[in-house]
């Protein structure tokens, strides 16, 4: 897990106090039996500098905390999840963007969460799904076959079940609305390309250690059993 060595301090305090409203890290907010303090986002900000250099955190150590407290594994998800809290892509993610994008990423709304999604899912930034895109998330999801023919055949059935699918107005690509529109209709397919959003119970854990700053700094020691 993640390691947290510097504790909130006055600066954090009053970072976090102008960044808190346009989160979901409300003064006593509850969510899911957790209220939620000034606090929780002081620790985020503890983290952010365990793993920034000059008050900028790179993709690596992005990936790492990706990888290591929400078991997100698919490379080109975890970079693009980077893109998305990468709001200025100058390549790096500041204080704001590390605070605005965990609160989408822990605690959006269903409607965060589609877009948020989308934007993953968008590998080349067009503002469309493309076809390509989705047989190159598909591809690795698949079980191999004993061809590469075979395999790229059976990719090439699964993206037009997609499309016939989540193409709404059959253009050719998914759009927002097309995505927006299927996964209201059927929420599993929220995550239909990959995982790019923790689960519940990473979640939990994940808010539970955080604490751990205010102690030690070590995650690790708080984490459940």
């Amino acid at each position: 897990m993640a390691t947290i060595t510097s504790k909130p301090n006055k600066k954090n305090t009053k970072t976090a106090e102008s960044l808190q409203p346009g989160t979901h890290y409300f003064n006593f907010y509850c969510y899911r039996n957790i209220s939620v303090k000034k606090d929780e986002v002081e620790n985020l900000l503890a983290l952010f500098e365990a793993n920034a250099k000059n008050e900028k955190m790179d993709r690596s150590k992005f990936r790492d905390i990706l990888y290591k407290q929400f078991e997100l594994t698919e490379d080109i998800l975890m970079d693009r999840v980077f893109k998305v809290f990468d709001e200025d892509n100058d390549g790096n993610l500041n204080m704001k963007e590390w605070v605005c994008g965990m609160s989408k990423f822990l605690r959006g709304t269903f409607k965060e969460q589609i877009d948020f999604c989308f934007k993953v899912y968008d590998l080349n930034g067009s503002g469309y799904i493309t076809r390509e895109a989705v047989q190159h998330m598909l591809k690795d999801c698949m079980v191999k076959s004993p061809t590469e023919e075979d395999a790229d055949e059976n990719v090439k059935d699964l993206v037009d079940q997609v499309f016939k699918k989540m193409d709404v107005d059959h253009d050719g690509k998914i759009s927002p609305l097309d995505f927006k529109t299927t996964v209201e209709n059927e929420k599993l397919l929220l995550e239909a390309f990959g995982k790019c959003l923790p689960g519940e119970k990473e979640v939990t854990m994940f808010e539970r250690m955080l604490p751990a700053c205010q102690t030690d700094g070590d995650l690790t020691k708080s984490q459940p059993h």
